[in-house]
């Protein structure tokens, strides 16, 4: 049982990647290395923001065993979250071709990549215990959010470096970009606020990762329309 469990688990997880990477259509390109190299660079930006995050926050500690839940240091600290935005442009930029294979390329990279830090120890510890436990699905459903998250993230990315972008829509895509980094402290406070449990909260991530999705796809497809892409 806990073994099928765990294949479970796993297969939640990580066959939403593999399709992903399959079916868009980037594998005809030999996209593979440049996945990896995206996932490179999250791996050096999650440095990059340990390292910041502990100089500029070391003593945060004590919030979380006290239970206290500041909300402006939630959102200081998430402006190192700034570090992924420039990590994300810097992939996107090292995958050559058009612009759905930057987008795609750039976001299956850096989503695996987090995957495998994020998760792969959490269920091997986890998954295979003795007793059956929700919260390990919970965790494979909130990677399967990140990853629209990260593809509608990637292609605002992409739409801000494009100097043909309509100039209606680019305070919209910068707005969208500049709220990227604090997301998670404003969905903790409406949890806190609305009192919402762990399945409500991951409903909520998962309608904005889809609304930022739909809004990234609606201008790159009046911007490819433009451009003929």
């Amino acid at each position: 049982m806990t073994l099928y469990h765990f294949g479970n688990c796993l297969a939640l997880v990580y066959v939403p990647y593999h399709m992903a990477y399959k079916y868009s259509g980037i594998s005809e390109y030999g996209a593979f290395p440049k996945c990896v190299q995206a996932g490179g660079l999250y791996i050096f930006t999650q440095l990059c923001k340990m390292l910041l995050l502990a100089t500029f926050f070391p003593d945060t500690d004590s919030s979380h065993i006290s239970g206290d839940y500041d909300v402006f240091l939630e959102i200081l600290k998430a402006t190192v979250d700034m570090a992924d935005l420039l990590g994300l442009y810097l992939a996107v930029n090292s995958v050559p071709g058009k612009g759905h294979a930057k987008i795609l390329t750039a976001a299956i990279g850096w989503a695996s990549a987090e995957v495998i830090v994020s998760r792969s120890v959490l269920l091997w510890v986890g998954a295979r215990g003795s007793e059956f436990d929700w919260r390990y699905v919970r965790a494979c459903a909130e990677s399967n959010v990140a990853l629209v998250q990260h593809i509608g993230t990637a292609a605002l990315v992409w739409l801000w470096t494009r100097s043909d972008l309509p100039r209606r829509y680019a305070p919209l895509v910068g707005a969208l970009l500049l709220l990227t980094p604090f997301r998670g402290p404003i969905e903790e406070a409406l949890a806190r606020l609305l009192t919402l449990g762990a399945w409500p909260l991951l409903a909520l991530r998962a309608i904005h990762a889809v609304v930022i999705g739909f809004v990234a796809l609606g201008f790159y497809a009046i911007l490819a329309q433009q451009i003929g892409i």
